[in-house]
């Protein structure tokens, strides 16, 4: 016996006509004639049947009397709509339809024929407590309103998904109690209201079959497709990225929804105003492609492909819609464009600019393989979808903004971590005030009772080095010059050639002498104006027109000037550099380990650090002075590292360049300030002043009584005040020694005066430069003391 088999319910399900039948007797006992006569011959042959009126339970009699079942549900089933309403006979909340009209059986054999229409994103136990809600409502008197709207998703042949929302009528529907059913109190279905997701609660209270659903039930589909795909647009917007792995699909598969189109292709980019140009969106990490760009990051507005047309379109912020690519590569609107979408097999498209507040924010792109299914009528359903994406983009731009100025914080203008919890917690403190108040004043960031300490690597006469590059570039340049003219056999402009070859000899035997601040300038702008002209509308003879194209090929591109020497110095000092901030950088990690402090450097024409080190800056871990001593012991090794970088680096370098190592020492606390315009950390207080101005002064500074500089190449020079600084240094020199890092010989001498400093003594020693840099091992405090 083919039994009705449904999902586990409170209800024992009979299906039955008994209200249509009793409906039937009412319009057979009427005085209208042919609806008499046509209620009467339906109830003739439902007299063969009871179980029409008693209820079904065997799937047979429906199937063998389907046109008996037709018959009776004429009325509800109008032939005239068949071809227009989506409805059939079904029992709510159950997959189980049946007597389908003409558009619904073309709906179901899309994707195979079946009964069962699954309604999206319910569960079974779902379905379950909504059939217990029917008997609240029809029992108990409650009137439970069960707002989600049910939906059933079914592709079409040609891969589209279609949504259509599901609408049920119960008014054939009567619900009675059996013997197994539970009496319940107002308690206990306030305890099942109040408890929805206790499916245990809800079957120990609606056990199953408890209850007879007789009759049936009719659901009608209304198509939703566009509506139900903007919800779906509408929910993957509010992914966050990580949960956008499969967005170009998803995006795909609701457009092809909306539009219809089973080869839809979607694509975006982002306009970026300052540089004019449209660059691939940095957050969706390639997933969504771009036609326009293709294969490229980024594609100015001038470019050929845009075209004239395309730039008239973003100006009026509207659509530029290619019905047909061939027929407009035909009208010549773009030849360039149209060419470029062939190449990728697009026949039809769409590129619409997104805008907020008339502020184009970038373009979404529709495109198809086949002419005409994309056009003017079907393009204005993208109003139902751009302002969806309008906010979309513009929450991702502000996050984009902010990780922007998270990066350039970072890289750029960071506050070092060992600080940074000082800063966050003058920002909460912002932000706890009543709205963010515009009028707060923020507190000044101070560390005081810290320990400084400085060093330097430098590049030695760096100075005297580039003005020598700069002449002999400027030298060249002018001797070239000199050439073409003294080449020149033509009569054109006789006296004026003479007097402005005259003019940059002149120049040359300048440049014998030392260069003046100007003189580089004086002479650029003076071959820029003067002399290129000429160049460019003077007739030369073969041998000239040889040396004036040879030295235009020698101009660099972005100074107009002979640049090959000064590239060589500015190339090598790059290198220097970068080598020696990249072993800075990775040792400072490793005296971060010793104990936290603050940590910042600088690229001059060398490299330059600063460390402070103290308990304020480090409150939540005990301070000791070992921890200073032991970051001395590792400055004055990294220093040594720094000075062996370069040593290999040296020889393999465009421009031979030399430098030199300065530590100083100062072992007074002082107190450091955040200076809000410039940024940065400074000392803090007059006489902490002191300090600032020794760092800036001593690198030039003399041996006492000598014209001999107290930094010299190869070297380290140790900078210091008091005796006992001396006797630590000279005990972290000896290890060292006993390492093979540093050499034997020790220079000790007293510095010359400065400005408001004096009294300042120093230790120079020579860095063993035979070592191996990968062969270099830092020692530590304690390995010191071992030593001892």
């Amino acid at each position: 016996m083919n039994t009705i088999v449904l999902k586990e319910s409170p209800f024992k399900t009979l299906i039955s006509f008994h209200k249509l039948i009793e409906s039937l007797e009412q319009i057979a006992a009427s005085d209208v004639d042919y609806r008499s006569n046509y209620a009467t011959a339906l109830l003739q042959e439902t007299t063969a049947f009871p179980e029409f009126r008693e209820g079904i339970q065997d799937l047979k009699v429906l199937q063998e009397n389907e046109t008996l079942v037709r018959n009776l549900l004429a009325d509800l089933f109008p032939t005239a709509l068949t071809n227009n309403e989506i409805k059939a006979v079904t029992i709510p909340f159950q997959d189980l339809t049946f007597n389908y009209t003409e558009r619904f059986k073309k709906i179901l054999q899309q994707d195979g024929f079946s009964s069962e229409i699954s309604i999206r994103d319910m569960s079974d136990n779902q379905l379950y407590v909504l059939n217990c809600t029917l008997i609240l409502n029809a029992f108990y008197g409650q009137n439970i309103n069960f707002n989600k709207p049910l939906f059933f998703d079914i592709t079409d042949q040609n891969g589209i998904m279609n949504h259509y929302r599901i609408l049920y009528n119960a008014d054939f529907i009567e619900i009675i109690p059996t013997e197994k059913s539970v009496p319940l109190l107002p308690e206990e279905i306030n305890a099942l209201l109040d408890n929805y997701d206790d499916i245990a609660l809800w079957k120990e209270k609606f056990p199953k079959e408890s209850w007879i659903l007789k009759g049936f039930g009719i659901v009608t589909l209304y198509d939703a497709t566009t509506e139900s795909a903007i919800s779906n647009l509408k929910s993957n917007l509010l992914k966050s990225e990580t949960e956008q792995a499969e967005l170009k699909s998803t995006f795909e598969s609701i457009f092809r929804s909306v539009f219809k189109i089973p080869d839809l292709r979607i694509g975006f980019i982002m306009y970026n105003q300052e540089d004019d140009s449209f660059v691939r969106p940095p957050y969706i990490d390639n997933n969504l492609s771009s036609y326009l760009l293709h294969s490229g990051q980024e594609l100015s507005c001038t470019n050929s492909i845009f075209g004239s047309c395309f730039k008239e379109a973003l100006e009026d912020k509207k659509a530029l819609i290619i019905a047909d690519v061939n027929h407009y590569i035909l009208d010549s609107k773009n030849e360039n464009l149209g060419n470029h979408l062939l190449r990728q097999g697009i026949q039809s498209a769409v590129f619409a600019p997104i805008t907020k507040n008339n502020v184009l924010l970038g373009i979404v792109e529709l495109v198809a393989s086949t002419p005409r299914v994309l056009n003017s009528l079907n393009a204005e359903k993208l109003e139902l979808i751009l302002p969806y994406l309008v906010d979309t983009i513009e929450r991702y731009n502000t996050d984009m903004l902010h990780q922007v100025e998270a990066i350039i914080q970072r890289e750029y203008t960071a506050i070092h971590p060992s600080v940074y919890w000082k800063f966050k917690r003058e920002a909460y403190k912002y932000f706890q005030t009543n709205n963010h108040n515009k009028e707060y004043i923020f507190k000044e960031i101070v560390f005081k009772e810290v320990f400084p300490l400085y060093g330097q690597i430098d590049i030695k006469g760096s100075s005297e080095h580039r003005n020598e590059t700069v002449k002999e570039d400027l030298k060249n340049q002018l001797k070239s010059l000199l050439a073409i003219f003294e080449n020149q056999k033509s009569n054109q402009n006789l006296v004026l050639l003479e007097q402005r070859q005259f003019e940059l000899q002149s120049f040359y035997n300048e440049l014998d002498f030392p260069l003046k601040a100007d003189s580089e300038q004086q002479i650029q702008n003076y071959i820029e104006k003067e002399i290129h002209p000429i160049l460019r509308n003077t007739k030369m003879d073969f041998n000239s027109e040889q040396l004036e194209t040879e030295y235009f090929n020698t101009l660099d591109e972005k100074t107009g000037l002979f640049y090959q020497s000064r590239k060589k110095f500015d190339n090598a000092m790059s290198i220097i550099n970068k080598k020696l901030a990249m072993v800075l950088d990775k040792k400072q990690l490793e005296a971060q380990l010793i104990y936290p402090h603050y940590y910042e450097r600088f690229k001059t024409d060398g490299v330059e650090h600063n460390l402070y080190i103290g308990a304020t800056i480090t409150p939540t871990k005990a301070f000791e002075i070992m921890y200073l001593n032991n970051l001395r012991l590792w400055q004055l090794q990294t220093l040594c590292e720094m000075e062996l970088e370069h040593h290999q680096l040296k020889s393999s370098l465009p421009y031979e360049l030399d430098v030199t190592s300065l530590i100083l020492v100062f072992s007074s606390p002082l107190s450091i300030r955040f200076r809000m315009d410039e940024k940065r950390f400074d000392v803090d207080g007059t006489y902490n002043a002191r300090y600032e101005v020794v760092k800036k002064r001593i690198d030039k500074a003399h041996i006492k009584g000598t014209q001999e500089r107290i930094t010299q190449k190869e070297k380290i020079t140790i900078v210091y005040s008091h005796n006992n600084e001396q006797q630590e240094y000279l005990k972290y020199i000896k290890y060292l020694q006993f390492k093979k890092i540093l050499e034997p010989t020790i220079e000790q001498f007293e510095v010359e005066d400065l400005q408001g400093v004096s009294g300042l003594r120093a230790i120079r020693v020579k860095v063993l430069n035979t070592i191996e840099n990968e062969a270099f091992k830092s020692f530590s405090y304690e390995e010191l003391l071992e030593e001892n």
